[in-house]
C-alpha cells in the first residue's frame, strides 16, 4: 500500500487491532453524529454511519486511505445501543443472559483523493451464559459496560458472560481484521 492509512476513530479498540495486525496507520476521530435508526437493516445502518465517518475524516486526509467503521448489536429484532448509564446497562445486560445476539461491524475503507469506496458488513453471533442479577450488578459496577454497543466489553471481563461466539472474535471487538484486510489486499 502506496498510500498513508488513517483510522477515522477515536476508538482504543479499533487502534489496538489494527497495531497488533501491524498496519502502520495514524487515527483521527470522526466527528459524526450517530443516528440510529430502528427502521433501517442493521447492516446497512452500520456501513451508513461508517461511510459518514470515513467522508469526515476525507477532506482533512487527501492522499490517504481512510478505514473507518461502525459496530452494533442486534438482540430480538432490536438494536442494542450504548447504554446511557448504569441501569440502562443492566437492563440491557439482562435482556442479553441466556440468549444469543447479532453483532455486526461496518466498515468503509475510502481513497481520499478519488472518493472509491468499498463497504462491507461482518456478522458474528454471540451466546450469553444464563447471567444471575448479582453477576450482573458486578459487572455493572465496574464501569465496564459504559460507552460499549450491547452494554460489554469482549475483550475485558465482560468475556466471562460469554458462553459462545460464532464468528471473527475482533468483529465483536469492533473491527473485523481478517475481512478488512482482505478488502486491503483486493
Amino acid at each position: 500500500m502506496t498510500k498513508p492509512v488513517v483510522l477515522a476513530s477515536a476508538s482504543p479498540r479499533r487502534k489496538e487491532i489494527l497495531e497488533k495486525a501491524g498496519l502502520k496507520f495514524t487515527a483521527d476521530a470522526s466527528e459524526v453524529e450517530e443516528k440510529l435508526d430502528e427502521n433501517m437493516d442493521p447492516a446497512e445502518l452500520a456501513i451508513s454511519i461508517s461511510l459518514m465517518k470515513a467522508e469526515s475524516a476525507r477532506a482533512r486526509h487527501q492522499g490517504s486511505i481512510i478505514i473507518a467503521a461502525d459496530t452494533l448489536g442486534v438482540l430480538d429484532g432490536s438494536l442494542l445501543a450504548k447504554p446511557g448509564d448504569a441501569a440502562h446497562a443492566r437492563k440491557m445486560l439482562s435482556s442479553m443472559s441466556g440468549k444469543c445476539h447479532e453483532v455486526i461491524t461496518g466498515f468503509t475503507i475510502m481513497d481520499s483523493d478519488t472518493g472509491r469506496t468499498t463497504s462491507l458488513a461482518v456478522r458474528t453471533l454471540v451466546h450469553f451464559k444464563v447471567l444471575s442479577e448479582r453477576q450482573i450488578d458486578e459487572y455493572v459496577k465496574s464501569g465496564e459496560p459504559l460507552g460499549k454497543a450491547g452494554a460489554y466489553a469482549i475483550q475485558g471481563s465482560g468475556a466471562d458472560l460469554v458462553d459462545k461466539i460464532e464468528g471473527d472474535y475482533y468483529n465483536v471487538v469492533g473491527l473485523p481484521v481478517y475481512a478488512l484486510a482482505g478488502e486491503l489486499a483486493g
